[in-house]
């Protein structure tokens, strides 16, 4: 009986529908049998998951942005920007209280969702080409941050916020329990929601979204502010590891969070897109990096190796698109 049950279940199986799994285990293989010995250690294990939970939090609202058709090119500016005005906040309002840390945790969550807003309110309201708009405020908030900070870094008097993106919680670090929470809520929000039944319809015809009575500048609007808070969560967790941020951090944060939401089988041209498929797209680039180093290859080839990857994820959407 149980063979039966398994043989029906390999008749059923289709590689396709679980190529990305597949990719991850065949991944998984290779970097333990690069970085062997170390590559499995926990202590390597959970640095990569540490790296890679910044970038991953703001993929899974990028994820949603891409879904809705458009493109935030500014979120690496953007937390920059928020992480240095932020510990400006904490050290103006709670320079030695923890209840300083919890409102400047609020302040960033508060003040990303204003800059995501900012984005959302040009796409959605003034009609405005998202690549357009996001690349004129990639600038402006870079410029912005490295004014405020006279181009320095921005160190925090309140040693107690180091703890913060720095402290353990059940073996894994805070930044991590972030990514999970986040990544099951947005899960929850795409796929059992009508917002994110809305959200899809309107990434893949926004015409026909429009006819069929869904407010199509609502749901543009909002994932632009949905990634200002992720951003918000990333640039208090990334500032308070290091009790400090400099105005240049966070450079190439819109790539790697763009890369991990196309590995993970969101479609560049809308419409279609995965959450937990974004989270598992964020391993494998923290894998591929982590197996790079372990292999010995040069730092400076391991942004071309993820320019490689995107252009092939895109290519492997297109061919499975013209295919159908």
């Amino acid at each position: 009986m149980g063979e039966n049950k398994f043989m029906t279940y390999v008749r059923k199986f289709r590689l396709k529908e679980h190529s990305l799994g597949m990719a991850f285990i065949v991944l998984m293989i290779i970097a333990t049998i690069v970085g062997w010995p170390n590559f499995l250690k926990v202590r390597n294990l959970t640095n990569i998951l540490r790296q890679i939970s910044y970038t991953g939090i703001i993929g899974l609202g990028m994820t949603l942005i891409i879904i809705s058709g458009g493109i935030d090119l500014s979120v690496g500016s953007m937390t920059a920007f928020v992480g240095g005005i932020s510990i400006f906040f904490l050290n103006r309002f709670g320079p030695d209280s923890t209840m300083g840390i919890v409102l400047t945790f609020l302040f960033a969550l508060l003040l990303g969702s204003a800059c995501g807003a900012l984005n959302g309110v040009m796409v959605a309201r003034f009609k405005m080409a998202p690549f357009i708009v996001t690349l004129g405020t990639m600038s402006i908030f870079r410029s912005l941050i490295q004014y405020f900070s006279n181009a320095g870094t921005i160190l925090s008097v309140n040693m107690d916020y180091g703890k913060l993106g720095s402290s353990m919680f059940l073996g894994l670090p805070i930044p991590v329990w972030c990514f999970i929470i986040v990544g099951l809520v947005l899960h929850v929000l795409l796929n059992h929601t009508s917002f994110g039944r809305y959200l899809c319809a309107t990434g893949a015809n926004e015409q026909v979204a429009r006819y069929s009575a869904i407010k199509v500048s609502v749901v543009k609007f909002l994932p632009y502010v949905i990634t200002g808070f992720t951003v918000g969560i990333t640039a208090i967790m990334w500032s308070s590891r290091l009790n400090c941020i400099n105005p240049s951090d966070c450079a190439g944060y819109e790539m790697d969070a763009i890369a991990a939401a196309v590995i993970g089988g969101t479609l560049m041209s809308g419409g279609k897109g995965s959450v937990i498929g974004t989270m598992m797209g964020a391993m494998m680039l923290g894998v591929i990096n982590n197996m790079l180093v372990m292999g010995g290859i040069s730092a400076f080839l391991q942004q071309a190796v993820k320019g490689f990857v995107i252009i092939v994820a895109v290519l492997l959407q297109y061919n499975s698109g013209n295919s159908k």
